[in-house]
Order: structure tokens, then sequence, then C-alpha cells
């Protein structure tokens, strides 16, 4: 795993792990905000600025691909390595979470 990447990335904002998590399965950008939608339980709400900036970053650094292009939606995946960092960043969030029940 690329180390550099990683600091890059972690501690991940929730919008970055929101968008990761979601595209556990493929989806297209709306399904991807309204995938974040639910899971938030609409608390946290991204706007097409938000999605698609952090969509171009997270392909550029290869978490996630374009799997499919149809007329003007692409359709997006987590990579493996999109993967890695996000159960980095579970790891980090357990721990936090452990932490703050003194260890249990």
């Amino acid at each position: 795993m690329d180390e550099k990447l990683v600091k890059t990335y972690v501690p991940m904002t929730e919008t970055a792990f929101y968008i990761l998590l979601s595209l556990v399965q493929p989806k297209h950008g709306y399904a991807i905000t309204d995938s974040v939608k639910k899971m938030t339980k609409d608390r946290i709400v991204l706007g097409p600025g938000t999605i698609y900036g952090s969509l171009s970053k997270m392909k550029k650094d290869q978490l996630i691909t374009i799997i499919q292009e149809e007329s003007n939606r692409k359709i997006y995946q987590i990579t493996n390595l999109g993967k890695e960092v996000l159960e980095v960043e579970k790891k980090r969030i357990e721990e936090l979470y452990q932490n703050s029940r003194g260890g249990k």
C-alpha cells in the first residue's frame, strides 16, 4: 500500500469516507449522493461540486475507477487500493470508538 497516499486520506473526511463506502457497489454520481444521504439519515447532503471534485481526486489517486460510461453518466467503483485505504480508516475509527469507551 502507498503510505504517502494513506497519509493523504487518513484521517479521512466524512465526505470521502461515505463516498468510498458507497462505491463498494458501482454507482453514478447521483446514486452516490443518494446513498450517502440515506446512510447518514439526511445529515450529509453532497452538492455537485463536492461530489464531482471528490470523485475526480479519488480517481486521480486510483482509489476509484470508472467502470462504465453511458451517455453523460459515469459509473464509479472503489478499487482494491481504495478498499485498503477505507479499511485503514475503519480501523482508526474503531480505535477511537474503543478508546472512548475506556478500551473495552
